[in-house]
Order: C-alpha cells, then sequence, then structure tokens
C-alpha cells in the first residue's frame, strides 16, 4: 500500500511540474494532465493527513516506551494516543474511498427518459410531475436541459419523455434515479376522495461518443415516415420522423421532435448509442457484481425503488430505508441532493466493504 502511495505523490509532483512548465503545445492534452492533476489533489492531501497522523503516532509511542521519559510526559503521550490513533483510521477511510475505482461515465452527460407505468392518466401526469422535477434539479445544478422526445397526453401529462442533460458529473449525480418510482395521491379527477397508486419508470443512460460504441451502418433498419402531433404547420407535410432500428438487438429510436430528418435521425442515434452503450455496461457490471446484491445502482426498472405519497408528504427511498418528509421540496427539485448525497454514500460504502 505504501508503494502505491508513493507511485500517486511522484505522479503528482510530476504532473505539477509539467503544468508549471506551460510548454504543452496540445491544448486536448493539457487539459488531460490539468484534470488529472486536479483529481490527486484530494488523494495527496489524504495521503500527507495519514502520514503526519502516523508520526504523531509514532513519537508518542515512542515517548511512552522510553523509560527515560518522566511521567508526565509519558501521561500525556497516553492520552493523546487514542485520539491520534482515531484519526489514523479515518484518514484511511478517506483514502479509501478517494481511491474506489471510478465509474468512467460519472463526469459526463446523461440521457433521462421517464415513462407513465401503471395507472393510466394520473401515471401520466406523474410522469410529468417527475420531469419537472429533474428540469428544476438540473436548473439548480446549472445542468443544459435539452428535449428530445417528448409524447403527451392533452391533458399536461407524458407517456414518455426523453432529455439530454448536459454539465459536470451528471451522470454521477442521477444514475441512481432508475427504476420504478411510484405515487400516492388522490387525483383530481377522483369525486370520492380515493387515494390511487400510480407508476412512472425512469432510466438514466450516461451519454456515449462515437469512441465508446462504435455502430454499424449496415446493422440499422432506418425508416422514415409522418410525424403527427404537436411540430409546426409541415408535421403532417413531410416525411421528417424517423425510426432507427439496430438490428442484433432489436432496439428501436423513434424521433419526430424536430422538423428536420437529418436533425430527427441525429437525435435518434444519440439515444441509440446511449441505450447501447448503457446495455454493454450492464452486461459487464452484471459479471462484476455476481456476488453482491445490493440494490443501489442496479439499475433494475422493474424494482421500486421510491415512493411519493402526497396524503403523508414524504418520500421513501426502498433500496436504503430513506423517508424524508419534504415532498415539495424533492418535487422542486431542491431536497433531491438529499437523496442523492445517502445513495451514493451507501453505493460507497458497500464498494468499500468489497475491498476491505
Amino acid at each position: 500500500m505504501d508503494e502505491k502511495l508513493d507511485l500517486l505523490l511522484a505522479r503528482h509532483e510530476e504532473l505539477a511540474a509539467m503544468l508549471a512548465k506551460s510548454r504543452i503545445a496540445d491544448n486536448q492534452e493539457y487539459v488531460r494532465i490539468s484534470k488529472e492533476y486536479a483529481e490527486l489533489n484530494p488523494v495527496v492531501d489524504a495521503i500527507k493527513a495519514l502520514r503526519g497522523a502516523q508520526q504523531e503516532a509514532q513519537g508518542l509511542e515512542e515517548i511512552i516506551a522510553d523509560d527515560v521519559s518522566d511521567t508526565e510526559m509519558r501521561d500525556l503521550a497516553l492520552g493523546e494516543l487514542p485520539d491520534i490513533r482515531d484519526a489514523i483510521a479515518e484518514h484511511e477511510h478517506t483514502l479509501k474511498r478517494l481511491l474506489l475505482p471510478k465509474d468512467a461515465a460519472d463526469d459526463g452527460n446523461a440521457i433521462l427518459e421517464i415513462r407513465a407505468g401503471t395507472g393510466g392518466d394520473e401515471a401520466a401526469l406523474f410522469a410529468a410531475d417527475l420531469f419537472r422535477m429533474y428540469q428544476r434539479y438540473a436548473e439548480l445544478h446549472n445542468w443544459r436541459l435539452e428535449l428530445m422526445q417528448t409524447n403527451g397526453t392533452g391533458i399536461g401529462g407524458f407517456k414518455e419523455a426523453i432529455v439530454e442533460i448536459t454539465g459536470a458529473g451528471v451522470f454521477a449525480r442521477l444514475k441512481f434515479e432508475s427504476g420504478v418510482h411510484r405515487v400516492q395521491r388522490v387525483p383530481e379527477t377522483e369525486s370520492s376522495g380515493r387515494i390511487h397508486t400510480s407508476a412512472a419508470t425512469v432510466a438514466v443512460l450516461p451519454e456515449a461518443e462515437e469512441v465508446d460504441i462504435q455502430i454499424d451502418e449496415r446493422e440499422l433498419r432506418i425508416d422514415v415516415f409522418r410525424a403527427s402531433g404537436p411540430g409546426g404547420q409541415s408535421v403532417n407535410t413531410t416525411d421528417s420522423a424517423v425510426r432507427v432500428t439496430h438490428i442484433p438487438t432489436g432496439i428501436v429510436v423513434s424521433q419526430q421532435d424536430e422538423k428536420s430528418q437529418h436533425k430527427n435521425r441525429a437525435k435518434a442515434m444519440k439515444v441509440l448509442r446511449a441505450r447501447l452503450y448503457q446495455a454493454e455496461r450492464a452486461a459487464l457490471d452484471a459479471e462484476r457484481a455476481a456476488a453482491r446484491r445490493s440494490q443501489v445502482g442496479s439499475g433494475d426498472r422493474s424494482e421500486r425503488i421510491r415512493t411519493y405519497n402526497y396524503p403523508q408528504g414524504r418520500v421513501t427511498d426502498h433500496r436504503i430505508n430513506l423517508t424524508v418528509h419534504k415532498l415539495e421540496r424533492v418535487l422542486a427539485g431542491e431536497s433531491l441532493d438529499e437523496i442523492i448525497d445517502a445513495l451514493t454514500a451507501e453505493d460507497q460504502a458497500a464498494r468499500l466493504a468489497e475491498v476491505s
């Protein structure tokens, strides 16, 4: 372990020297080095804190073991040693957490897909509520949200909504949102005041670049057709809508929000690439996690992950048994971080347990 830490310190010094010279001609190379240096900063701080505490503990142990030391000095050392050992344990835990393998997609953008589940119109209205929650959450984090595909119900609900969210660390913050979200409330159309239960599914896919997923054009079937629904005057007069089918997997993506066939095709390919990338990641995760049964981060959309209970004003995440009585603030995006932080901490704890 010490040898690995020495290598990290040496690499940090090497990067600092490279940046100080400012002789990196390639701008992309400069960005890559700057990013690596910034990522190593907290690790280096943790290493130095750990080694400082270890040296302090060694000094106290030497005083305690030295028969020449006067009684008062030894008593002081005996009193301070437990606190220093606690600090060492804390620094070691921090360092292990920082050294956990990073998800390569964490820093990137995400494709967010929301679909109404069981519950008819009420499920579609709930899907729209979830869409607005993530929209507000993105605004609070200064992320950019671009609508890619919507299928409305005409009464303010969404049968389906697909958006691209762009910004720093989007996927890392949203990846635990994948799953079935359940709502318990009295629909506006319910005259008897009975509480109904409806559901919507959320899928968060890491946005894939062409270097991440290579798609053979020969494995695609491209169909064009006339768009239906809102979209402008030309919506029913031109074949602008596009349906892309990936023949090997059977994945189908349709796009009709744009008037341009070229733009619809580009958006459809972006969604297809994200779905293929996620499928590939899921297969690798399944292999690596054969012995791990933690629900956090499984991304299984068949499982109920969260309940939004309107009568009690609470939100419960079933994966970690966390309940917050801040329904309105969660739906406003303001208190969603409280849940996401808890899920992230649980995931880190589970991964630390695996390597301990």
